[in-house]
């Protein structure tokens, strides 16, 4: 009977010797953050007084005048006169059901890190797309960035940083930037190699492939990895907010504490207008740009 106990129960580390590897871990981290933490925590301070001015602009500025810098975005980007009107009604009707600053301090937040994870992103994903090496060794991190649960992205950024703006753009840029790097990647990859022939017998230097070819041929694709960027970024905002990141995210935190049904409905519809907003804006923008790059090259 004893023989047989093998089988009905999992051979696994003595507890002892686990919580002995627990402490170790958790022991050198601290010790880690204790040398470290006020270096680390002074490189991101440009990154933070760029966030803190830049929200206090959405903040601050006329109204007015921050849904005429939207309209005239969203009009550039897509040349609709139907979505900029639309654009105007759903912030307008944010700002008169009383979520205004909040969401321009979502909106300053995700706009910060989409930034970031375009800065980062689409070189890390031209790197890839020009080495197999790279694609190997990157593809695997961002599996794991893909599907590690978000709240646990929060452990060691607040063990770090502490609590506050940055600590809530880095956890939505780890979380955020895996879709531009894929797509431009697999953007660059999916260039007509016909073309790319073409450009090197006519002498075009592997800069002038990249820059006057590759990027403006993959520039859909890459879009499509922008568009999922910001997406999930606004995922983010409510589970951004249990480390003090301000706006959308925290009267839904609170409403969820308190059972406060209309607060989250109107807070979470908040959000949601803001992803339809900039879903339909970068998918027409990137309409805009086929339709072009089809003129250009014939494609």
């Amino acid at each position: 009977m004893a023989d047989s106990n093998w089988l009905m129960q999992f051979p696994a580390m003595e507890r002892a010797d686990l919580v002995g590897l627990r402490k170790s871990l958790d022991s050198t981290y601290r010790e880690f953050t204790r040398n470290y933490g006020d270096m680390i925590e002074s490189f991101f301070d440009p990154l933070l007084y760029f966030l803190v001015w830049f929200e206090k602009f959405l903040l601050f500025a006329p109204w007015p005048i921050i849904l005429a810098i939207l309209i005239g975005l969203t009009y550039a980007a897509s040349r609709s006169w139907k979505l900029s009107l639309g654009v105007f009604a759903a912030f307008f009707l944010i700002g008169y059901f009383g979520m205004w600053g909040d969401t321009m301090r979502t909106l300053a937040i995700i706009t910060v890190a989409t930034l970031l994870s375009i800065g980062l992103g689409v070189p890390i994903g031209i790197a890839m797309a020009r080495s197999d090496r790279v694609q190997t060794l990157v593809t695997p991190i961002l599996d794991i960035m893909q599907t590690m649960p978000a709240f646990v992205y929060l452990i060691p950024v607040v063990m770090l940083l502490g609590i506050g703006k940055v600590p809530g753009i880095l956890a939505v840029l780890v979380y955020a930037i895996p879709p531009v790097i894929r797509l431009t990647n697999l953007g660059i990859r999916m260039v007509d190699k016909d073309v790319l022939e073409a450009a090197i017998a006519f002498g075009a230097t592997q800069r002038q492939r990249l820059l006057e070819i590759q990027l403006p041929l993959a520039l859909p694709t890459i879009m499509a990895g922008i568009n999922q960027t910001i997406m999930m970024a606004l995922a983010m905002v409510v589970i951004a907010s249990m480390i003090g990141v301000k706006g959308l995210g925290q009267p839904v935190l609170k409403a969820i504490t308190n059972q406060y049904f209309t607060m989250g409905l109107l807070n979470g519809l908040a959000i949601v207008v803001i992803a339809i907003v900039f879903d339909r804006v970068s998918q027409a923008y990137a309409r805009r740009s086929q339709k072009h790059l089809k003129g250009m090259y014939g494609a």
